[in-house]
């Protein structure tokens, strides 16, 4: 068994893009491998097969990780991510354990509730290791978060665990990189330290030249090389993992304008992906009602917390736009959560959300939802998967108005075109699958070219 562990300087590092690269170079050489995260904490999420021990059903895993595993060539699982925190507010996440819904943590139990956690990780990676030939795992944060050192199980916590050797990347785009590098190292203890095998620049534009003075004098600080330096690339954005970059997906020659109401628990928001690599569309995320006032197609998204981003749109005066927008006759699309809010009334009595409670919804879908302690997770067919508790019941279209419960189907060519023509006059220019494709190929090219790959599956022990 080989193993390699990417951890980052910094949270949006690189991590994620490097290890997709990886296993996609290493797929190439026909190595088996497996991406693995011991935790995640994101919102958007994929379902998966529970695995090869499980004689059927479903759980969710980090979207990163399902990209990975397309890249390495293998079907996703749940070890792969076998830890899942999804914020339901600003101090508690609801956990998913193995794939399946396992209570909640706390920020104030946060260290202590993460024992049961750390072990379930750890037997994930276990089994991934027994049956491929690398495991390639990504960190989270920084190794350098000593604060949390421990109760760390995912990244020098899972080092020391698999005596994994560990590489360090940090985005040189941001600026200090140096000064990142060398205190990462400075602040592990000795022991963690020696696991540690040198580093990857990410991000880099212009001569790389002007680089190598001060990646010589790094390793004379430190004793450790740098592994190569991966160029800022600007089509290399993958499924998102967190809210980061809700910038939008802009496009200087669109002649339809997207609004995605930004909601302060949004989740699964790469549902909008599809709909951003179409030419004719320039896809924004708003939180502002003024905003929503030139929008050819309105769009609420999922979120984690339903009634609660509900009340937040009231709040803001968003839902007095949304309504003016639909009686007007423009289309208004919501997705999961966002479609129960564009429905007659909500109710989560046992309180799955949080407090046991209940709100009217926009009233633009005759349709009614009840939240249930079950979480309904499947794969849909041509594309896409549901991932909620809330049931719904009624109708789910009343003119321009559109709601579904079934995530990433836009993602599907023949889906998002005729939605497209039906909503907006227009069909698609654009295949969604290819692109993905395109861009893991791509991020596999370069890795290729960049990085030392024999010398990383040397350190990998390989």
């Amino acid at each position: 068994m080989s193993a390699l562990l990417v951890a980052g300087m910094t949270s949006d590092a690189g991590k994620s893009v490097l290890v997709t690269g990886l296993c996609r170079a290493f797929a190439r050489r026909g190595v088996p491998v497996a991406p693995f995260k011991a935790q995640n904490m994101s919102n958007n999420s994929m379902v998966v097969p529970l695995g090869p021990a499980a004689d059927s059903g479903y759980g969710e895993i980090g979207r990163a990780q399902w990209v990975q595993a397309v890249a390495a060539g293998v079907t996703p699982e749940v070890a792969m991510n076998p830890v899942l925190l999804k914020p339901g507010s600003d101090r508690r996440s609801h956990v998913i354990r193995m794939g399946l819904p396992d209570g909640e943590v706390s920020a104030s139990d946060f260290a202590t509730g993460r024992r049961r956690l750390a072990d379930a990780a750890f037997a994930a990676y276990d089994d991934l290791a027994e049956r491929f030939d690398l495991v390639l795992a990504e960190g989270a944060g920084s190794p350098a978060e000593i604060n949390l050192r421990a109760s760390d199980y995912v990244n020098m916590g899972l080092a020391q665990h698999g005596r994994i050797p560990t590489v360090v990347v940090g985005d040189i785009d941001r600026g200090g990189w140096f000064a990142s590098a060398f205190g990462t190292v400075m602040l592990l203890d000795e022991t963690d330290r020696a696991l540690v095998r040198g580093f990857v620049v990410n991000k880099f534009r212009g001569d790389v030249s002007l680089l190598r003075p001060g990646l010589t004098d790094l390793q004379a600080r430190t004793g450790l090389p740098t592994f190569g330096v991966l160029p800022w690339h600007p089509d290399l954005w993958l499924d998102s993992e967190d809210a980061l970059d809700l910038a939008g997906r802009r496009s200087s020659a669109a002649t339809r304008k997207v609004a995605v109401v930004r909601l302060p628990r949004i989740s699964n928001f790469t549902d909008l992906d599809a709909l951003g690599l179409e030419p004719d569309l320039d896809v924004t995320f708003v939180s502002d009602p003024a905003r929503l006032a030139d929008a050819d197609l309105i769009v609420l998204p999922g979120t984690r917390a339903t009634l609660a981003d509900l009340a937040w749109l009231r709040r803001r005066g968003l839902d007095g736009a949304i309504r003016r927008h639909a009686s007007a006759g423009r289309p208004v699309l919501g997705i999961c959560g966002g479609c129960q809010m564009l429905g007659r009334r909500i109710e989560d009595p046992d309180g799955v959300e949080g407090a046991p409670a209940g709100a009217d919804g926009l009233g633009l879908l005759d349709l009614d939802t009840r939240f249930s302690a079950e979480k309904r997770l499947t794969l849909q067919e041509p594309a896409g998967y549901e991932i909620h508790h809330g049931r719904i019941n009624g109708e789910t279209r009343a003119g321009g108005v559109v709601g579904t419960m079934v995530h990433g189907s836009l993602e599907d060519d023949g889906v998002r075109d005729r939605f497209l023509r039906e909503t907006l006059g227009l069909g698609s220019r654009a295949s969604f699958p290819a692109a993905r494709q395109r861009r893991i190929d791509l991020l596999g090219d370069l890795v290729e070219t960049h990085l030392d790959l024999d010398q990383l599956l040397e350190v990998a022990g390989g």
